[in-house]
């Protein structure tokens, strides 16, 4: 390292190889995340991935680069709708738990028969 020059362009390619590390890990992941590809394709461009990295890697860019978008975009959609379900599920601090003790309450001080017990019960785990 005797210049600026130098380290600048060691930072360049340091930053180039993170960023096509970047690149690979996410191709794999969404490689292996693919339903519709059958094991013998995931096989091969893993293989591809190996024995000619940069090509693979722009070819399956090139190729499935959209497919890679929208099963990025349901993931994203179906991980909201998750979390939206469960934070309604919890809102209030209302859990299965806490209505199925709340009715065991009544139960016990004879508030509620049997059957209203079993029938909040039940509504309560659903």
């Amino acid at each position: 390292m005797d210049s600026f020059m130098d380290w600048f362009w060691l930072m360049l390619w340091w930053f180039a190889f993170v960023m096509y590390l970047m690149v690979l890990f996410h191709i794999i992941g969404d490689l292996y995340r693919d339903r519709e590809l059958n094991g013998w394709w995931k096989a091969l461009w893993t293989v591809a991935l190996i024995v000619v990295p940069f090509l693979s890697a722009l070819v399956y860019l090139i190729a499935r680069g959209r497919g890679m978008a929208e099963r990025q975009v349901a993931r994203i959609s179906q991980a909201r709708a998750d979390t939206d379900a469960y934070i309604r599920a919890t809102a209030g601090g209302t859990t299965a738990a806490s209505q199925i003790t709340e009715a065991k309450g009544l139960y016990d001080a004879g508030v509620i028969d049997d059957n209203e017990f079993a029938a909040l019960k039940e509504k309560a785990l659903l």
